[in-house]
């Protein structure tokens, strides 16, 4: 609908017409590949098979594969000629805190309980006092114990708040091979359960197990260049320096290893990363491990064997910096001064300051300092934006986006429209725009508020584990994870 500005003053219709040709100018495993052991791919391929097919570029060699999807029908545009869609820019002032998503309180026990007559009681020897529980697991699990493999049975039990039942995984037998079954519990929207039955035989064709020095990754990601795709180096470093065991500062001067087990992805699917643990691999002790959760409506995420997310330090560390130089807060909107006095009158006062709020955390690094997508995402806007300078939009599933000002430079590759994987390299640090100095300005906002990922009072669903995610959890834990031997 066009106004009527006619009644406006001349110099009102100057200045509009300005800002309206600025305005126009921005518009523009059979088994895994080590030994004999197979292992399961995680069975929530739902949300994958929904994904529609790219066109994807591939900028690695082999079965590697490049963290850009691009889409046709953006093509043909230049990077200086995307369409600037106002309500990416608008954020709405506000903490965004989602405190009723959060499960605190949750919690995994892992075991393999010794054989015994009894065994239909598993749950209940496990410490579940729940008693409809009870009597599911026993009329579901007659033939599964027939079927029992070794001395004790391996489990996965997820507890919540005032140890309310979560989920129960278990295996029959500490072996990982064509035979191996995974049955998964866990409680229905009606008040019932459901069960999951995931046999390895028909579920283990894209996973590879891979072994990598400790201090290789720690230290020298170059060394691991050869056996990852590029995206997921980032990702892996990230994973390992956030679960390595504090206690035990000094295991990279031993021979502990990665362990991984990986999905090399194809034309429909991400590359992926589902475990990792840090092994010995002569007693095969578990130092630490950690493994993905992939969810179909907001994006996946890393949990450790215990159920804790470490999903908060991806979303806030998308380079390597120096410092944090500015967090949220308020700035000087200007830096005036008192005019000095004339001789003979009365000094003049200060003018009074001006704040304005600065809605997110700046990163002071070199120019030309990579930066990276810290999730999955779609590309929504490449270009200059005023006092953004060069900036990039992502948009995450679950109405999340991250931003990402003051580049330097872009990925070459990148154009309006591409999906970027975590990890991809995006752009470079720069100076650009209403910028003092070389650093990454860095948002997150979700339904266009602006998220503080630093305050303890953000509680995102990104970030915690949520009822219905459990059992791909606690699956996963005795799918890919090292077997708990009694």
């Amino acid at each position: 609908m066009k106004k009527n500005v006619s009644h406006l003053p001349g110099f009102l219709k100057a200045a509009l017409k300005v800002l309206a040709i600025a305005f126009v100018g921005l518009v523009q495993l059979p088994g895994i590949e080590l030994g004999s052991s197979a292992f399961a791919q995680s069975s929530n391929q739902a949300s994958k098979s929904n994904r529609t097919a790219q066109t994807k570029q591939k900028a690695t060699q082999g079965n590697k594969q490049a963290g850009v999807q691009f889409k046709e029908r953006y093509a043909n545009k230049s990077a200086n000629s995307m369409s600037l869609n106002p309500e990416l820019f608008k954020r709405i002032e506000g903490e965004y805190s989602n405190d009723g998503a959060a499960n605190l309180d949750y919690r995994i026990q892992r075991g393999c309980l010794r054989r015994s007559f009894n065994e239909e009681n598993l749950p209940a020897n496990i410490g579940v006092n729940d008693r409809s529980l009870n009597e599911f697991f026993k009329a579901q699990t007659k033939g599964f114990f027939d079927r029992i493999r070794g001395n004790c049975i391996p489990y996965a039990l997820a507890l919540g708040s005032r140890n309310r039942f979560e989920s129960l995984s278990i295996m029959n037998g500490p072996l990982q091979d064509s035979k191996t079954e995974i049955w998964t519990f866990t409680p229905s929207a009606a008040g019932n359960f459901l069960i999951q039955q995931d046999y390895l035989k028909d579920e283990s064709k894209r996973f590879t197990e891979i072994q990598l020095p400790l201090s290789d990754v720690l230290y020298d990601p170059k060394k691991v260049g050869d056996k990852l795709p590029v995206e997921l180096i980032w990702e892996l470093n990230s994973v390992i320096k956030q679960i390595y065991p504090e206690e035990n500062t000094a295991l990279e001067n031993t021979n502990s290893v990665v362990r991984l087990i990986v999905d090399f992805g194809d034309k429909e699917h991400w590359a992926q990363i589902w475990a990792a643990e840090i092994i010995d691999p002569t007693s095969q002790e578990v130092f630490s491990s950690a493994f993905w959760i992939e969810r179909n409506d907001i994006p996946g995420g890393f949990y450790t064997a215990n159920g804790e997310s470490i999903e908060r330090t991806f979303w806030t560390n998308p380079l390597s910096y120096r410092r944090i130089s500015r967090g949220v807060g308020s700035v000087r909107a200007s830096s005036k001064k008192a005019a000095p006095a004339k001789k003979g009158s009365a000094p003049t006062a200060a003018p009074k300051q001006r704040y304005r709020a600065h809605m997110g955390i700046d990163y002071a690094a070199p120019i030309g300092t990579p930066i990276f997508s810290v999730a999955t995402g779609k590309v929504v806007h490449l270009g200059y934006s005023g006092a953004f300078g060069n900036l990039i939009i992502l948009e995450h599933p679950g109405n999340y986006r991250t931003y990402y000002a003051h580049l330097s430079n872009y990925n070459v590759e990148l154009e309006v429209g591409n999906e970027v994987r975590r990890g991809l390299e995006i752009g470079y640090v720069g100076s650009t725009g209403r910028s003092t100095g070389p650093h990454l300005h860095f948002e997150l906002r979700k339904d266009g508020i602006y998220v503080d990922p630093y305050s303890a009072k953000t509680q995102l669903d990104l970030w915690n584990m949520r009822d219905s995610d459990s059992g791909l959890l606690t699956r996963e834990i005795l799918l890919l994870g090292t077997p708990i031997k009694n």
